[in-house]
């Protein structure tokens, strides 16, 4: 795995190829024997983060299932690209975790994922 770039402030810079929304959903994770029920912190087309106070090691892969509501069930492997154990200034424990391999039907399951919950966060609802 590549290394981080790092800005003058010793920040790491931004890597997202995709703009990240907030969502009120949960999703499965499961890895080997382990399965989390977990809240999604924020969603993209690229990836998610699921809050967790037991996040997987980094480069673990998964198998994420969410969606329901007026889309239907999306299921998709996923890789985690970082962790956080415990909650620090920049946010709560959990993991980002990047979608692999999506056909252009999950892909498009995913976008309309993403569309209702933009609209459940949009103003005045």
């Amino acid at each position: 795995m590549a290394a981080a770039h790092r800005r003058a402030n010793g920040l790491p810079t931004e890597n997202r190829k995709h703009g990240r929304i907030p969502s009120r959903q949960r999703a499965w994770c499961e890895s080997d024997n382990i399965t989390l029920y977990a809240r999604i912190g924020n969603l993209s087309e690229g990836g998610m983060f699921l809050q967790t106070n037991t996040p997987l090691a980094q480069g673990r892969r998964t198998l994420l299932r969410l969606g329901g509501g007026e889309a239907k069930e999306l299921m998709a492997e996923a890789t985690v690209v970082w962790n956080r154990e415990r909650r620090v200034e920049s946010g709560p424990p959990g993991m980002g975790l990047r979608f692999e391999g999506l056909d252009s039907g999950a892909l498009a399951l995913l976008r309309r994922i993403i569309s209702e919950e933009q609209r459940a966060f949009a103003p005045g609802t």
